[in-house]
């Protein structure tokens, strides 16, 4: 493999994680923010949104690991 040349996966993992940060930055993290007028509150739902974006990713990741580990019975429900 030449070395300047990236891998399909890492384009498209790479852009489906880009897109989900400014999804997450659009719909969660700027409301949060603009509902607040002093400097400490703003801050202060910043922290409490990265508390929302780690339980997404830790949602997201148990349920992956999930059908990853339980894939044989998922795929009886199919056929």
């Amino acid at each position: 493999m030449p070395v300047g040349e990236i891998p399909t996966e890492y384009v498209l993992f790479g852009g489906a994680g880009l897109i989900s940060l400014i999804a997450f930055c659009a719909l969660i993290l700027m409301p949060a923010m603009g509902s607040f007028g002093r400097t400490w509150e703003k801050a202060t739902a910043a922290v409490v949104s990265l508390f929302v974006l780690a339980a997404l990713l830790l949602l997201g990741v148990g349920l992956g690991v999930l059908i990853v580990y339980e894939w044989d019975n998922i795929a009886g429900w199919f056929s």
